[in-house]
C-alpha cells in the first residue's frame, strides 16, 4: 500500500523535526521533504508533489497563505493544511479562500495531527474542533432565526449539486464535465446560488456547505 507522502514547511527546525519523529512512527504515512520559507516551500513541493503540505501561516519570506495560493494555482490536487499557534477563526476565511484543506492549531496532540493528514488525504475537509464549534454555533444561531431552513429549502437540485461541487474546490469547467452541462450553466448557477445564500465568494459558500453538512469537517 502507498503511503501518504507529506511536505512541512515550518520555520522552527524543532517543530519540524518533532513532526518527522511522529510521522515516522505512522506506517502509512512519511514526511518526503521540508522547507522554512514560504518561497522555498513552493519551489520543493513543485518538485516532490507530495501528497499533503503542513504549511506554518507565519513564515519569512511569503507567509504560509501565500505559498498556498501559489501551490494549489500550480499544483491543484495537492492538499494542504495549516498550521497556526491562533485557537481562532482569524484565518479561516483566508485559508479556504486560498484552497487549504484543513486548519490545526500547534498545541493540538500528536494522534490529533494524524488523524488531520488522513482525513484532508480522504478529501475531506479539517477543522480544528474550537473552529469546528464556532461553526456550529453560527450555524445554530442561523437556524434558530430561521434564516439557515429558508436559504437551503430555496435552492434547487441542481443548485445543491453544484454547490458541493465547489465547496470540494472543482472549477467550473470540472463541473461542467461531471454534471454535462455547459460551463455557462454552471456560472449562472453559481451566481444564482451566491445571490441565494447571500453568499459574497467561494470562502462564504465552503462555510455554509460544511454547516449544512455536505461536506464533512
Amino acid at each position: 500500500m502507498s503511503k501518504i507522502r507529506v511536505f512541512v514547511a515550518d520555520d522552527h527546525d524543532v517543530l519540524r523535526e518533532g513532526i518527522r519523529l511522529l510521522l515516522e512512527k505512522e506506517s502509512d504515512i512519511e514526511m518526503v521533504g521540508e522547507a522554512e520559507n514560504g518561497d522555498d516551500a513552493v519551489n520543493r513541493v513543485c518538485q516532490l508533489v507530495p501528497d499533503i503540505v503542513l504549511m506554518d501561516i507565519t513564515m519569512p519570506v511569503a507567509n504560509g497563505l501565500e505559498a498556498t495560493r501559489r501551490i494549489k494555482q500550480t499544483l491543484p490536487s495537492i492538499k494542504v493544511l495549516i498550521l497556526t499557534m491562533h485557537e481562532t477563526d482569524q484565518y479561516l476565511s483566508e485559508m479556504l479562500e486560498v484552497g487549504a484543506s484543513g486548519y490545526v492549531v500547534k498545541t493540538t496532540t500528536g494522534s490529533e495531527l494524524i488523524s488531520a493528514i488522513r482525513s484532508v488525504y480522504q478529501g475531506d475537509i479539517y477543522l480544528f474542533p474550537s473552529i469546528a464549534r464556532m461553526l456550529v454555533g453560527d450555524y445554530l444561531q442561523r437556524v434558530k432565526s430561521g434564516e439557515e431552513k429558508t436559504s437551503y429549502n430555496g435552492l434547487t437540485l441542481r443548485e445543491r449539486e453544484i454547490l458541493k461541487y465547489i465547496a470540494e474546490d472543482k472549477q467550473n469547467r470540472e463541473i461542467a464535465e461531471l454534471l454535462t452541462i455547459s460551463v455557462r450553466t454552471v456560472q449562472a448557477h453559481r451566481a444564482h446560488l451566491m445571490e441565494k445564500l447571500g453568499a459574497h465568494d467561494r470562502t462564504e459558500l465552503v462555510k455554509y456547505a460544511i454547516r449544512k453538512g455536505i461536506i464533512s469537517l
